[in-house]
């Protein structure tokens, strides 16, 4: 068992720090402690320690953490491929533009001049 898997956010490290703030407002002030500890020790993400600071002034505040959806969120780390959907089998065949100038012209330095 690692020491992610005990984080009440399932992949905290994987996720951008954008899309955490919609994650963290589930969550009481003993678990932000945790995530915060968390951060600090590796990723140390500065806008995302700021938002788990921020989210627990909240609740200091007054605020009460709100239940998320049952569902996985939208942009989650997926365990599926990623990236460009090109590969060798669907690239563009290569092209090779034409040489400068006609290849059949002979080249300067001889040159007939007129009436000759």
């Amino acid at each position: 068992m690692s020491a992610t898997d005990d984080l009440p956010v399932p992949d905290w490290d994987q996720q951008p720090a954008g899309s955490l703030l919609h994650r963290i407002r589930s969550l009481d002030s003993d678990q932000l402690h945790t995530l915060i500890s968390h951060e600090e020790n590796h990723a140390d993400r500065p806008a995302v320690r700021q938002m788990l600071a921020t989210r627990l002034d909240e609740l200091a505040d007054g605020a009460r953490p709100t239940p998320g959806g049952e569902n996985q969120p939208v942009d989650a780390a997926s365990d599926g491929r990623t990236g460009s959907p090109v590969d060798p089998a669907t690239a563009a065949p290569p092209q090779h533009h034409p040489p400068h100038g006609n290849p059949r012209q002979p080249g300067e330095g001889y040159r007939q001049g007129p009436g000759t």
